[in-house]
C-alpha cells in the first residue's frame, strides 16, 4: 500500500518538481533526474522512462524549450523554462501550498485523536 501511495504522490507532483529544477537554470535530462533524486532521497525514484516523456509533454505544452549542444564533446539536449513555464510554476506552487495546507489541517486533529500504541 505504501508504494502505491508514493507512486500517486509522485505522479501528481512530477511536473512541479521538474519545473522547479529548471527554475534554477537550463539542465539536461540526467542532471534533472539527479537533482530530483538528490533532494528526494529514497522516496523519489525518478526513472529516465518517466522523465523523458514528461519533458516532451512539458515542451509540447510550451512550458519548456530544448536545444541541442555538443560543446562539451557529447551531444546533450538542454531544457529551460519558457515564460509560460515560469507562470505555470508560480500557479502550481500556489496550488500546491493550498493543497498541503488543507491536508495538514485534516491530518493534525486526526493524528491527535489516534491512540498511542
Amino acid at each position: 500500500m505504501n508504494e502505491r501511495f508514493e507512486r500517486e504522490l509522485m505522479r501528481g507532483s512530477l511536473d512541479l518538481m521538474v519545473l522547479s529544477v529548471l527554475a534554477d537554470g537550463a539542465n539536461y535530462g540526467y542532471l534533472i533526474q539527479k537533482r530530483v533524486r538528490d533532494v528526494g532521497g529514497d522516496m523519489i525514484k525518478l526513472q529516465a522512462g518517466t522523465l523523458y516523456p514528461l519533458l516532451h509533454r512539458l515542451e509540447a505544452d510550451g512550458a519548456i524549450r530544448s536545444k541541442w549542444d555538443h560543446s562539451t564533446g557529447r551531444k546533450r539536449k538542454w531544457y529551460e523554462l519558457t515564460a509560460a513555464g515560469r507562470r505555470r510554476i508560480r500557479t502550481q506552487a500556489a496550488q500546491w501550498d493550498r493543497y498541503t495546507a488543507c491536508i495538514q489541517q485534516l491530518l493534525t486533529p486526526a493524528l491527535a485523536a489516534l491512540p498511542v500504541k
